[in-house]
């Protein structure tokens, strides 16, 4: 993880990422069940009426806007109810040692309100943190230049990809470290789209890592810069093999993905590798657009909400390719990247090889209010083309193989010393 603007989007999150949430809570013997119990039919009332698939629908939901200080007050009127939530903003004001602002105890009330729903997917997001993500989704950000990918279990946030020439690669941080904490706020304590932003920042300014790496504690400092993270990256292998790596979906990666695979064909290119390992998802539409590019006509992925309404994602045809196909996959395979997978196999256009995918398949829904905030809601499952759920249980390949670097400890990394790269030459040979 993870899809905006003035309007909503859908995501199949990211990262596997994709996520979370915290919560917080003021004034006195008054009572609160009125507007909250308002603001939660207002959200569930927008679910129903703009949850009609996976594109962009509608504009940013509005309500009656007011002050932090206004909201508290609402909170506290109503009937007796509201008397524990009266004393513990009290107790809140008179005794906790530091002053907390308004807007601090009102976002916190959102974010508990979402928390309530268990579901590590679905998050309140404060204007601010809105526009974080949607700067993440354009792909262009002052960071350090890794991607990071959320465990929903254990809440660790472990690095995936390093890019090359950025403050992440020459800072020493590598693929498959754990980070801790950033600046002091641990990774397991907040949402993955939350905690990327204690590491963006302003550009040329530093951010403390404490990264876990084979069980001991490093602190390493990165120098934010401008970071324009590529997407997809492609190359021609031995025997006119085409190579196709996508890291994430964003809006720009069917373009990119698009203009990758002309330049390999330009070249000649008779069979393709598409490499989905450490993928952890993004943007439907990206990845249906990518299907689309590649397979004829027919459904590549639908969606199902819990009222039964099912939404169709077509293929029309216009640009299918009819060259062998192989698409490697890991754990980290997940969501968008796992629509992607699920299409290849179902459509029978291509040879799965690697290990069994994350398994979510389930989508979320963008939910834009006026005030510059949002509502992230898991709104609906998703189907393979065979009408198969993998939520939970991922894709299985069709050949399974661990990967393993086949090179020394002094060896950087190449496909030649890639044995699932390898394998899928050996396949697409025969």
């Amino acid at each position: 993880m993870y899809e905006e603007q003035n309007e909503r989007k859908e995501v199949v999150d990211p990262g596997v990422v994709n996520y979370y949430y915290e919560e917080k809570p003021q004034k006195k013997t008054k009572k609160w069940p009125y507007f909250l119990v308002g603001f939660i039919c207002l959200v569930l009332g927008c679910c129903i009426t703009l949850i009609a698939g996976l594109m962009v629908i509608g504009s940013r939901v509005s309500f009656s806007d007011e002050t932090s200080s206004e909201v508290l007050e609402s909170l506290q009127e109503g009937g007796a109810d509201n008397s524990k939530f009266s004393t513990i903003i009290d107790i809140i004001e008179t005794y906790y040692y530091k002053d907390v602002d308004d807007d601090t105890l009102v976002n916190g009330v959102y974010k508990g309100v979402v928390k309530s729903l268990d579901d590590p997917y679905s998050e309140y997001y404060t204007a601010e943190e809105y526009e974080d993500l949607m700067t993440t989704l354009t792909g262009n950000y002052a960071g350090i230049g890794a991607l990071l990918q959320k465990n929903a279990e254990t809440g660790a946030v472990s690095i995936t990809k390093v890019y090359k020439d950025t403050p992440a690669e020459k800072a020493g941080l590598l693929a498959g470290d754990i980070i801790v904490s950033a600046d002091g706020f641990a990774g397991t304590d907040e949402g993955l789209d939350t905690f990327v932003q204690h590491i963006r920042g302003e550009a040329g300014t530093d951010v403390e890592l404490v990264i876990l790496r084979e069980s001991e504690e490093l602190k390493i400092v990165c120098t934010r810069a401008a970071i324009a993270t590529p997407t997809v990256e492609h190359q021609m292998l031995e025997g006119n093999v085409g190579y196709i790596a996508v890291s994430q979906f964003t809006e720009h990666t069917y373009k990119d993905f698009v203009e990758a695979y002309k330049d390999l064909e330009k070249q000649g290119m008779t069979s393709v590798i598409f490499d989905m390992r450490n993928n952890g998802g993004g943007l439907v539409d990206s990845v249906v657009e990518m299907l689309d590019y590649l397979l004829p006509k027919g459904t590549v992925v639908y969606t199902m909400d819990k009222a039964g309404h099912r939404e169709d994602y077509l293929s029309d045809d216009a640009s299918s390719k009819d060259i062998p196909i192989v698409v490697l996959v890991n754990e980290n395979t997940a969501s968008a990247a796992e629509i992607f997978t699920g299409a290849i196999r179902d459509f029978n256009y291509g040879t799965i090889i690697g290990t069994n995918t994350f398994g979510k398949g389930i989508v979320q829904s963008t939910i834009p209010l006026t005030d510059g905030s949002a509502l992230k809601l898991t709104t609906q499952t998703y189907y393979t083309p065979n009408g198969e759920s993998i939520h939970g249980k991922g894709i299985k390949p069709d050949i399974e193989l661990e990967y393993e670097f086949q090179g020394g400890e002094d060896d950087a990394y190449s496909v030649d010393l890639d044995n699932q790269i390898q394998k899928a030459l050996d396949v697409l040979s025969k």
